[in-house]
């Protein structure tokens, strides 16, 4: 590590910023803290600290790969849990087996025993039961006033427990795929939080109607922080960002390999403009299949690309950490979304990538699945295409390449609505009063 980065550590670590008395204090509940393939968490995090106290419980052990000075500098604030938890954590099992026998079978039985998709999913879920239980105690004792899980599955699965066994509320988030295909307890999960939070207009209309939710009138939509804060150089602020005139357009495209991405239409759609005599480079930035649990999907765009015969105009420098983002970005003239809805239903919400092109001037080419188009508004912040159409995903690489000025006053457009729609300080304070207003209207209640 730089010793840059040490003394931002050493900073963060020593530095706790001062709130008035009386807010509610709030215990944040992720799988990891910080990751580096959520930088949208880290942001909404940090930035809800700015308002409320919050601490930050991680139920897995520390995992800080490929993470920014940044995400690190926070790193040693978080309370970890993992294999070095794990005596303490059947311990307080077994009290809870001889302290309270109904309840500790009533809370197994709804958490554990149901109807998994895979034995993955129901591991994560004995871990985070097992971790509720010791939270419940120990957030009791602390004095916290609120729970939160920013993620519906196993944080969601220790924060329920939790607040079973403590009375403290939680809240939790749903979004994008976590709505379809359901995990089996997603219904019950969402009826017995204090509120649910939906980060764009499209899934907060899903959460409302996903049956069995209740969700009405408790879903609150509070879109992502800007992960990427661009400084007063940044060409989406000062207009300074141009189309190559010369030489190839190029293209980026950016993130995790998941079948959602629709990277493999992206392909195709390279395929045709080399075969129509675009001068083009794409740089197709990511990763983490096997990693992240999304399978072997690199090896499959890897020769796919080969036998499109794209070597030459497509780069794959696999993941890209979180600060060399500006600069990569800085390095390209149009970016590409090719979103698409895979077999399960599983589909985006509004890719961060996007967000973060758009805060650089970037105009971006994307698909109109579920929440795309709040963001990519065809004709003025880009261009938005039917999924799954490699053709149509060619004509609208085309025709902003062949039109620089359009291609630039779209970029200047999304770079404003990004700065307006995702402004980290803005959705951090609409997050915190949230908090405060739904534990104002919250009916007294005791524990299980």
């Amino acid at each position: 590590m730089s010793e840059g980065k040490e003394a931002m550590r050493d900073r963060a670590a020593t530095q706790v910023r001062e709130l008035p008395a009386g807010l509610p204090h709030v215990a944040c509940i992720l799988l990891w803290y910080p990751l580096f393939t959520q930088p949208f968490i880290f942001r909404e995090i940090e930035g809800l600290k700015e308002r409320l106290p919050l601490s930050v419980y991680s139920l897995y052990g520390r995992n800080t790969r490929h993470c920014s000075a940044e995400m690190l500098a926070q790193a040693d604030r978080v309370r970890t849990f993992g294999a070095k938890a794990l005596p303490g954590i059947l311990a307080e099992m077994l009290r809870q087996m001889l302290t309270h026998p109904l309840r500790f079978c009533r809370l197994a039985g709804r958490s554990l025993f149901r109807r998994w998709p895979s034995l993955e999913i129901f591991g994560e879920n004995l871990w985070a039961f097992a971790c509720g239980l010791s939270l419940g105690r120990l957030l009791k004792d602390a004095g916290f006033d609120m729970i939160y899980a920013p993620w519906p599955r196993g944080t969601a699965t220790a924060a329920w427990v939790a607040s079973t066994i403590s009375g403290i509320p939680f809240a939790v988030a749903a979004r994008g795929d976590n709505l379809a295909p359901a995990d089996p307890d997603l219904a019950d999960k969402m009826r017995a939080a204090l509120f649910i939070r939906a980060n764009n207009a499209a899934d907060r209309k899903r959460i409302e109607d996903f049956d069995g939710a209740d969700a009405q009138g408790r879903t609150e939509l509070v879109y992502n922080s800007l992960t990427l804060l661009p400084s007063g150089e940044a060409p989406g602020e000062d207009g300074k960002r141009e189309i190559a005139e010369q030489g190839p357009v190029r293209l980026l495209a950016l993130g995790r390999f998941d079948v959602t991405k629709g990277f493999d239409v992206l392909l195709k759609a390279c395929g045709i403009l080399r075969d129509q005599g675009l001068d083009f480079a794409l740089t197709l930035a990511g990763g983490g299949g096997r990693v992240m649990g999304l399978g072997n999907l690199e090896s499959s765009l890897r020769d796919l690309r080969a036998k499109l015969g794209l070597e030459q105009r497509v780069a794959m420098p696999g993941l890209v950490s979180h600060d060399e983002l500006p600069s990569l970005l800085r390095r390209h003239d149009i970016f590409v979304a090719p979103c698409v809805i895979d077999p399960e239903g599983r589909r985006d919400g509004i890719p961060n990538t996007v967000i973060e092109a758009m805060s650089y001037g970037l105009p971006v080419i994307a698909t109109t699945v579920n929440a795309l188009p709040e963001v990519v508004r065809d004709g003025e912040t880009g261009l938005t295409v039917a999924p799954n159409d490699p053709a149509a995903l060619a004509r609208a690489i085309a025709r902003l390449a062949a039109a620089p000025d359009e291609a630039k006053a779209m970029g200047c457009a999304g770079a404003s609505l990004a700065r307006e729609m995702f402004d980290p300080k803005a959705n951090s304070r609409r997050l915190a009063e949230i908090f405060m207003r739904r534990l104002e209207w919250r009916e007294p209640v005791c524990a299980a």
